[in-house]
């Protein structure tokens, strides 16, 4: 980093197209002093209260989890048994077609009606 004429310091490419470290414009809200300005972006927090605060998951996200596991571990797994498991497929009424098709949508539809779940919920 090097220094130009006003002091300030820079990235070192004569000021084209790196930034200026001003500390002026820098503003990280802990100044007790500075009297706050409704209309300054920079110091403007979003404050969203039904937003828990506490960080933990929750059911919900646990039940997110499981079914990700699921649709990422679980069936991979199960669609590389499909061609030893001729006898069961068979016994469901399929055919290996349809059960490399199914496999693979039925977590698909799940993830998907979770996920407009955990969005639409409260």
């Amino acid at each position: 980093m090097a220094e130009d004429a006003t002091g300030d310091t820079t990235n070192g490419d004569d000021g084209a197209g790196g930034y200026v470290h001003d500390p002026a414009t820098f503003d990280d809200g802990d100044d007790p002093g500075r009297e706050e300005d409704p209309g300054d972006v920079r110091t403007t927090r979003a404050y969203h209260p039904e937003v828990p605060q506490s960080g933990e998951f929750g059911a919900k996200g646990w039940v997110l989890v499981g079914a990700i596991f699921v649709a990422f571990v679980c069936v991979p797994t199960a669609i590389l048994l499909v061609p030893y498991s001729t006898g069961f497929i068979e016994s469901l009424g399929l055919t290996w077609r349809d059960a490399y098709l199914t496999l693979p949508l039925v977590p698909a539809l799940v993830l998907g009606s979770l996920a407009v779940w955990v969005a639409v919920s409260d």
